[in-house]
């Protein structure tokens, strides 16, 4: 068990908390995996009805950890874990909803692509700095977001790099709703409940309906894969990652 991830069960709720406050949930291969598997399981579950994600206080993800960047850009291989979560979410059968509290940056911002429904705190910002580091977007958001936000909004969010505040995202349509700090859980869990108590299987065929045909979406996170990763050995990637590093010393 990754001590960085909890998956707990509420009734008919399966909640997957990334729980990493010293690195502001940084999400390493490890915890990928965890989730990727506590979601296949969810779903393969009749008696869990509807996934819950959440982060910590002032923390939802900062993104990918940089030490597994790092081990790719230098010529290690890896990843498998990363590919395997992103089509988890992408396949998911069962509804899922996400609590965002504070920091949401890369794979913080593009995992709530994927959610049914996205409540976040006021001071909640969304940013993908994909390239400002030479780099791509994953998570198939090249694909839903220009679907979910429209293209102008989700060049400005994926192209661009501009952060999002929480009222900016709703605005836009990539989250459901904004609540204070100390509201969030309580109303993730309710929203969960209320879905969790829904006909299930009259549920699923909306929800079908709703997504649509998912192999586009499928292929697009493997195409962005492949660029991704290439990109991660690239001589434009390792500069940006170095002049980021020098930064943050």
């Amino acid at each position: 068990m990754n001590e960085h991830i909890q998956i707990e069960r509420r009734g008919a709720i399966q909640s997957i908390r990334m729980n990493r406050p010293d690195k502001k949930n940084a999400i390493t291969r490890a915890m990928y995996a965890q989730m990727a598997q506590a979601l296949t399981a969810g779903d393969a579950d009749p008696d869990i009805r509807c996934h819950v994600i959440l982060g910590v206080p002032g923390a939802f993800s900062s993104g990918n950890d940089l030490a597994d960047f790092m081990t790719v850009a230098t010529g290690g291989e890896g990843g498998r874990e990363v590919y395997d979560f992103l089509l988890a979410l992408a396949k998911s059968q069962k509804p899922i909803v996400s609590g965002v509290d504070g920091i949401a940056v890369g794979i913080g911002t593009t995992i709530n692509l994927h959610c049914d429904l996205t409540f976040a705190t006021p001071r909640t910002e969304f940013r993908t700095p994909f390239v400002d580091l030479g780099l791509v977007p994953e998570a198939g958001s090249s694909l839903l977001a220009p679907a979910v936000i429209g293209r102008q909004q989700a060049f400005a969010l994926l192209g661009l790099g501009e952060g999002f505040s929480a009222e900016r995202a709703k605005e836009a349509g990539l989250i459901y709703t904004v609540v204070s700090e100390a509201e969030l859980e309580a109303a993730v869990f309710e929203a969960a409940e209320r879905i969790a108590s829904k006909p299930p299987e009259a549920l699923k065929i909306a929800r079908d309906f709703l997504l649509g045909d998912r192999a586009p979406l499928i292929a697009r996170i493997e195409e962005e894969g492949v660029q991704f990763r290439n990109r991660l050995k690239s001589e434009e990637a390792r500069n940006a990652f170095m002049a980021f590093m020098s930064r943050k010393k």
